[in-house]
């Protein structure tokens, strides 16, 4: 494909709705940066190559000019000296000289022309290009955007998770505690059926004492002193 066929394909393109299309539009759009910066190349160095054969035209002009005033100048000297021969001569170099003059400014206009063609493409290419640039820088901060708020959902759904269970870890904690000072609360402590029965026998030892002191009291002494 040539340069300019490139070209025009480049600056026609509607790269929204390429990328609209495309299945991936970051490499998409790579491609078509890389495809335009490659043709802005080309088109530059043809624009450089051009100028350069216009200034080398340009010269050839001028020198051609030159001869052909100076055959001008010759044939005025040869008929002020009587010399129609010469003039004649002199007059036939400077038709050749002025025709190829023509040719040469002709070719100059069109080398110039092209030279400014080059110059419009070339701009209008580099705004193409600072287009397809801000598209792709675009598209980069739309994925690194896209990727970040994966990250964050997935960040949010790791914390979710991690916080449930330390939810239940703690209310687990929490039960655990609450039973172990429910049972300290009642450590040491008898039931009350425990206590009632506890005290039944404590009366009967008591009233077994009191039975023993009365006995004790009512024994005769003569008994006491036989002992």
């Amino acid at each position: 494909m040539g340069i300019f066929t490139r070209f025009r394909d480049i600056v026609s393109a509607n790269i929204n709705a390429m990328l609209d299309r495309a299945e991936d539009p970051e490499k998409l759009i790579k491609l078509m940066i890389r495809e335009m910066e490659d043709t802005l190349v080309e088109l530059k160095s043809s624009c450089a190559g051009t100028i350069a054969s216009q200034k080398k035209v340009s010269r050839l002009l001028e020198e051609t000019c030159d001869k052909e005033a100076f055959w001008d100048q010759k044939a005025a000297l040869a008929v002020s000296r009587g010399r129609d021969d010469l003039a004649r001569q002199a007059l036939l170099e400077k038709r050749r000289f002025s025709q190829r003059c023509e040719a040469v400014e002709q070719e100059l206009t069109e080398l110039k022309s092209i030279v400014a063609q080059y110059q419009d493409d070339i701009q209008e290419l580099e705004n193409k290009l600072k287009s397809a640039r801000e598209k792709q820088r675009m598209l980069v901060q739309r994925h690194i955007r896209a990727q970040r708020k994966k990250k964050a959902h997935q960040e949010i759904r790791r914390v979710d998770s991690a916080q449930v269970v330390q939810r239940f870890d703690e209310m687990e904690s929490n039960i655990e505690r609450m039973e172990a000072e429910a049972d300290l609360v009642n450590f040491g402590r008898k039931s009350d059926i425990e206590a009632a029965f506890e005290e039944l026998s404590a009366d009967d030892e008591i009233e077994q004492q009191l039975t023993e002191l009365k006995s004790s009291q009512t024994r005769p002494k003569d008994d006491t002193v036989s002992h």
